[in-house]
């Protein structure tokens, strides 16, 4: 299976370009002699590419310095170096390229075909023959190739999902995930069975959408406890999240809190987003217990809240038409909002 890896650091450097040629035709009984160096190859790019069928960086774990190949020199007889080849690094939808210092973003790749320049080939130098002029009529130089490019760049995935399953550990998100779609995350008894996000895409009433599921975040996320702390970034493309919570919980309240808390702390605008509150394990408590569960909630102002069970199916098919109104009414506003862009961007 393949491995998930959403975070590397590389090195990249463009090509030197080559250098120009001095040169001079000089053959017996042939006229118009004089320089005849040619210019240097350009040096090749790092460009980087969306490409579909990615979703993980793990290339980039195996192999850190990516360098493209120098322009060719020039030579006699005008003949120009050849260019240097481009490197390309294939990286998977929702990549963002950092600088070495892992704060400034340098690209942000969200569309499948996007190409970003990283870092640009040096220019091939100028060969003696272009220098030629009606008072120069044998130059004897040349210019070198342009320098190249280098430097340590950062990639860090965010996963590209339609909703975003959050919650404690043992909250039930894999169970759910394993329930709507084919993925098969680790399920067992015990807290961080997920050890990174999987992805699943859901299929009813002739629509799909895709779900990921955030490995669980506990109290202190935000500032590096438990596991979910790296993995927040995922859910900030995310249209909307499915918050679930454990109805065997001896604190609704809590459970509920810790996450809005830690959305909160790491960045606001993910608390903001659209949540859908849901019990889960509502196979193993009676009405009285799911009821006092949702009362509970009630008291924070969270007023549309149902239980569900990924076991015996239990308003699965709800939930998940539910999270297709959700999905819909958040393209519809994201529509307009473009449009409102392109209006307001528009001058007579």
């Amino acid at each position: 299976m393949m491995k998930f890896l959403d975070q590397a650091k590389i090195y990249i450097a463009s090509g030197h370009g080559g250098s120009g040629s001095i040169s001079f035709r000089r053959e017996a009984h042939v006229p118009f002699g004089g320089p005849d160096g040619g210019n240097g190859g350009r040096g090749g790019d790092v460009i980087a590419l969306c490409s579909d069928g990615l979703n993980t960086l793990i290339d980039f774990r195996y192999q850190q310095h990516f360098k493209a190949r120098p322009g060719e020199g020039g030579k006699g007889r005008d003949r120009s170096g050849i260019s240097g080849k481009d490197v390309i690094l294939r990286l998977p939808l929702g990549t963002q390229i950092l600088d070495e210092t892992n704060n400034f973003i340098i690209a942000d790749m969200t569309k499948i075909g996007q190409k970003v320049i990283l870092a640009r080939g040096g220019e091939g130098g100028k060969g003696n023959a272009f220098f030629k002029t009606s008072t120069n009529q044998s130059p004897r130089k040349s210019q070198p190739g342009g320098e190249l490019e280098e430097k340590w760049i950062w990639l860090r995935l965010k996963l590209i999902a339609d909703i975003g399953l959050i919650g404690l550990p043992n909250a039930g998100k894999s169970t759910l995930l394993s329930r709507v779609t084919a993925a098969k995350p680790k399920i067992a008894d015990y807290p961080f069975t997920t050890l990174h996000p999987n992805l699943g895409v859901v299929h009813q009433d002739n629509k799909e959408f895709v779900i990921a599921d955030i490995p669980g975040l506990i109290e202190g996320a935000h500032e590096g406890s438990g596991l979910g702390h790296r993995f927040l970034g995922h859910v900030e493309r995310c249209k909307g999240l499915l918050h679930l919570i454990d109805v065997t919980s001896e604190n609704i309240k809590r459970d509920y809190l810790t996450i809005i808390r830690e959305l909160e702390a790491y960045d606001i605008s993910l608390s903001e987003k659209k949540q859908i509150i849901v019990l889960t394990k509502c196979d193993s408590v009676n009405e009285q217990k799911l009821n006092f569960a949702k009362e509970q909630l009630k008291k924070l102002n969270v007023q549309k809240v149902f239980g569900i069970s990924s076991v015996s199916g239990e308003n699965i098919t709800k939930l998940v038409r539910q999270l297709q109104d959700l999905i819909t009414s958040m393209n519809k506003i994201e529509d307009d909002e473009d449009g409102l862009e392109k209006v307001s961007s528009w001058s007579p």
